[in-house]
């Protein structure tokens, strides 16, 4: 059996654990990532040291091993989420918010940035509307790994998974059907198709406006997603439909989809995923903000 079958299979028998259980397990890998895992847990600490300077060292370096507690008590918590039941599901993720949003058949996309919970959100919806719901994904090279993915993401619901290979087309198809589109736009993704816009103290930051655009092209309203880990299990925070969005100028639409990020990014500083090197791309001329 290969390491990934294994791991799956593995995954399986966590589901059954007791949550207090799974999650302890979870603190106790991050733990001990934050100490093994040197050149990520640098990369943590820069994104902090340039989005928070006026937060003291020791707050920072707090957030940053908390945010590997998360990332290992939420990767853990797939196995419930993919695996367990859809009653134990719906016992242990909530949606809250501007719910409402979901209703008609509005072209509606969800700005769903990459919190560390970003895969319980993606069942709250499907299990909350019937309406078609979609989201973009890069194949994993991992044939085992993606079939756990995707069959994972798809489990409840009208969900289609579109390949970010295929193009823009399928995309905007699916909004003026009426669907929802489940929209992650907050990675670095390279100098291609990235305006540079700020990002809490960074002015410049390489943001794809896609969110913009695609609010364009398929004439959709734009909801936030924020999904938050608690002890109990998840909370899928759902906004109201952001005003006058999108404007005829892309690049003013990308700064205030970070400024949004950056207001909810506050409100759980820990759960970000700031493991990536966001920062990454610079302008023509400019040094690397990592060592």
């Amino acid at each position: 059996m290969s390491w990934s079958r294994w791991g799956v299979a593995m995954m399986h028998g966590l589901a059954k654990l007791p949550l207090p259980v799974l999650r302890g397990l979870g603190r106790g890998l991050g733990n001990l990532l934050f100490v093994l895992a040197r050149p990520r847990r640098k990369v943590a600490l820069r994104n902090f040291e340039l989005c928070f300077p006026e937060v003291p060292e020791a707050q920072r370096k707090a957030w940053a091993r908390e945010s590997f507690v998360v990332f290992c008590q939420t990767f853990l918590d797939r196995s419930w989420l993919w695996f367990g039941s859809e009653a134990l599901v719906r016992s242990r993720v909530k949606l809250v918010g501007a719910t409402h949003e979901l209703e008609g058949d509005t072209p509606t996309i969800v700005f769903a940035p990459h919190f560390y919970s970003m895969d319980a959100g993606g069942l709250a919806l499907p299990l909350s509307t019937e309406r078609e719901f979609t989201s973009i994904f890069a194949t994993n090279p991992d044939p085992v790994l993606d079939d756990w993915f995707m069959t994972g993401r798809q489990r409840f619901g009208n969900v289609k998974m579109l390949n970010r290979a295929d193009g823009v087309k399928p995309i905007i198809q699916c909004l003026r059907k009426g669907g929802l589109l489940y929209l992650l736009p907050d990675m670095d993704y390279g100098k291609n198709d990235s305006v540079f816009v700020p990002f809490f103290a960074v002015p410049e930051v390489a943001t794809i406006p896609s969110l913009s655009r695609f609010a364009r092209l398929g004439k959709a309203k734009v909801v936030a997603l924020y999904n938050r880990m608690t002890p109990e299990g998840y909370v899928a925070e759902l906004t109201p439909a952001w005003e006058h969005f999108p404007t005829d100028d892309h690049v003013a639409d990308t700064a205030r989809m970070n400024r949004e990020l950056e207001a909810a990014i506050r409100a759980m500083p820990a759960q970000y995923y700031w493991v990536h090197k966001r920062f990454k791309t610079r302008p023509d001329g400019q040094a690397s903000l990592y060592p």
